[in-house]
């Protein structure tokens, strides 16, 4: 199929933005910056993104009522998360409405089992995987991959949702069972010694890359994001190829983040692709030439791809909620991090907080990626996120 062809859209036309959370409200703020208009669609009001967009359809990401009606208000439409209906979105294509990227992309990155197999018959290196229909197919697979495996639902899962490590057969069952009716495949475990993700802009042009960058999770939670990843020539390689082939294979305009494992042998493996901008990508803001969220617009708008060039070294730190606050909240010390010369705060808008619930980032530039990680850490340990109480409310007041 021969990739479409992006009518060029010029400001102050409108950009719909399916899901209002802080991906949308990043893409937001630079579609502002560029002289365009807003409307996003999420069921929650004043969504992150709904706070800072023109306007908000309050509405289910299954109502296809309220996707006519953003398509009704809007010149093009994206979305900033992947757990939304294909089918509407198929529907509202065949009614003449530019989606981007296509839901048939979307239809293959969705269902993660779907995505592994695409990968696998386009010849990219992924962990050994299959579908588990029973428990008894659970048992012979988990034997089959030494009995180190991961348990993964095929749709809705993210950041530890949705999966569970299995390391001992004991625990077979109670995995199998958490799941219900949702399908699910197992994979193989990988003993990696990084994790690494790349995000790739497809456009009329062809295709750019951003730097490859190293990720540290806890829990299947990112945690931080080092830029550039201190990787081989050999191992840069391997991620392009890979990259250029799933691009291809895709065959679709978009900002994309593969993420990768790279094994103890310098081989790679793709984890998951995601079909938009990416919470490892957050450093682009301010450590590119080109955000990844301008770069999206620049793609959805039909216009020229922005450079992807580094500025400096950075590294990128989630702020996470805690286990001492679960509601509203407020962040404290911001005065000490703001003391810091080339450091970046960013707080989502999200009126609650929970234990690991993302809130915001900090993004810490300097010379080297371990000055930039020092300056990271030292940021985020400056914070402090507690409870809201009526003192701190009026005090944030005055």
């Amino acid at each position: 199929m021969v990739k479409s062809k992006i009518n060029k859209i010029y400001p102050p036309a409108t950009i719909g933005v399916v899901g209002g959370g802080q991906l949308g409200r990043m893409i937001v703020f630079e579609a502002k910056r560029m002289g365009y208009s807003v409307v996003v669609l999420d069921p929650k009001g004043n969504s992150p993104a709904g706070q800072v967009a023109d306007q908000q359809i309050v509405a289910g990401f299954e109502d296809i009522g309220a996707y006519r009606e953003l398509a009704g208000k809007t010149d093009v439409i994206t979305f900033e998360f992947e757990h939304i209906s294909v089918e509407i979105l198929e529907l509202i294509e065949n009614e003449g409405v530019k989606v981007i990227p296509s839901s048939r992309t979307l239809n293959v990155i969705q269902n993660k089992y779907k995505q592994k197999t695409m990968l696998k018959k386009i010849g990219v290196k992924v962990p050994k995987f299959s579908m588990v229909c029973n428990l008894e197919d659970l048992k012979i697979e988990f034997q089959r991959l030494n009995q180190k495996a991961i348990l993964k639902t095929c749709t809705n899962g993210y950041d530890g949702k949705g999966n569970v490590i299995i390391k001992d057969v004991a625990d077979l069952e109670n995995a199998y069972h958490i799941f219900g009716e949702q399908e699910i495949f197992i994979e193989e475990l990988i003993d990696f010694v990084k994790e690494v993700s790349i995000i790739v802009v497809n456009n009329d042009s062809g295709v750019f890359f951003y730097p490859v960058v190293e990720n540290v999770h806890h829990n299947s939670i990112l945690i931080k994001t080092l830029i550039p990843a201190s990787l081989s020539h050999e191992v840069f390689h391997k991620i392009h190829i890979a990259c250029e082939k799933i691009v291809e294979e895709l065959n679709d305009s978009g900002v994309f983040c593969i993420e990768f494992f790279v094994d103890k042998n310098l081989e790679v493996l793709v984890n998951e692709i995601a079909p938009r901008p990416h919470n490892s990508g957050h450093y682009t803001i301010e450590g590119c030439e080109t955000s990844q969220f301008e770069q999206l617009l620049r793609v959805v708008c039909g216009m020229p791809a922005g450079s992807t060039q580094l500025k400096t070294p950075c590294a990128m730190y989630n702020i996470l909620g805690n286990q001492s606050v679960d509601g509203e909240y407020v962040v404290s010390e911001l005065d000490a991090v703001l003391n810091i010369p080339n450091c970046y705060f960013h707080l989502y808008g999200k009126p609650e907080t929970s234990n690991l619930k993302k809130i915001g980032h900090i993004t810490a530039l300097d010379d080297t990626v371990e000055a930039a990680d020092y300056k990271g850490k030292k940021a985020l340990e400056l914070l402090t996120v507690r409870k809201r109480t009526l003192v701190s409310a009026v005090s944030n007041k005055t």
